[in-house]
């Protein structure tokens, strides 16, 4: 089965439809997008869920100046993608794409560091350094996110904190990457892969900073008690997605994870966050079938 630019498989969508999808791969909520066109959350949820079929010209301007789209591109003359998946096989053998969250989807996190030092007028850098001391607990779940708070709290010197909200304002998605993984999950199967804070990930999901799609596998350090470069966490990233290890893809920005993974036998990709739009290309072309 050929493939082109995610060209294939196209279907025109109803209104409602396409601004869901669209605001989802702006990285809005629901709430954010009301806030930013100015129109009511029922207003919003109606629409898309196609109870109101025809809202007005002026709510639909509001809605693509907000996702950050044309009104054309909005109401149909662009096609979008709609969630049938045609799964297949790359040219390289692969059929199972993981994605690393952090670095990946996802970017700008240690702005927190900033924001946290800025708040509390404390160097940015003993904030980091204090943050690494507890993030490998954290992260495989030895700890929990409360703990991790209060450990950092204290070895910065101040009351408390609450690292959760820090890093959940500072973070933000990569738009080039959203557009990938939902192209991506057209055709092969799909999975995170991810070292993350209990809870973070459900939040991300349920803000479209990362894509809430139906995933076939999801591997969330925190949950598992392991985190990448373990070779366990690899060997249980392989058996959930069913599917050999010379299938699988791993897409992730620390070199050390993707050795970890080629030593497993998978294929793997450096994504370099700074500049995704070549990283992008390099997965589709990855990915290509003749």
């Amino acid at each position: 089965m050929a493939m082109n630019d995610g060209g294939a498989y196209k279907l025109e969508l109803v209104l409602g439809k396409r601004i869901q999808l669209l605001r989802r791969a702006a990285g809005l909520t629901q709430q954010q997008l009301c806030n930013e066109a100015n129109i009511s959350y029922s207003t919003l949820t109606k629409i898309e869920r196609g109870a109101i079929k025809t809202p007005s010209i002026f709510t639909v301007s509001a809605i693509a100046s907000a996702i950050g789209v044309s009104l054309d591109q909005l109401v149909g003359s662009t096609k979008i993608i709609d969630q049938e998946r045609h799964l297949t096989v790359s040219d390289s053998g692969v059929r199972f794409v993981y994605f690393d969250v952090n670095g990946c989807l996802v970017r700008f996190y240690q702005r927190a560091f900033t924001m946290i030092a800025e708040e509390y007028d404390i160097p940015a850098d003993v904030i980091e350094t204090a943050y690494w001391h507890y993030n490998d607990q954290v992260c495989k779940g030895t700890i929990s996110l409360a703990e991790f708070n209060s450990m950092l709290a204290k070895k910065i010197g101040i009351d408390q904190i609450n690292w959760r909200s820090y890093y959940l304002e500072a973070t933000e998605s990569v738009p080039e990457t959203q557009e990938l993984v939902r192209w991506v999950y057209q055709y092969y199967k799909v999975g995170l892969l991810t070292n993350i804070m209990p809870g973070l990930l459900v939040a991300m999901r349920k803000s479209g900073q990362v894509p809430d799609l139906d995933y076939d596998s999801v591997i969330d350090s925190s949950e598992i008690g392991l985190i990448k470069p373990d070779p366990k966490i690899f060997k249980i990233a392989e058996q959930r997605a069913q599917v050999k290890p010379q299938e699988i893809l791993l897409i992730d920005d620390t070199r050390n994870n993707l050795t970890a993974a080629e030593n497993a036998g998978w294929h793997v990709l450096w994504f370099d966050y700074a500049n995704p739009e070549e990283s992008v290309e390099q997965v589709r072309q990855t990915l290509k079938v003749s």
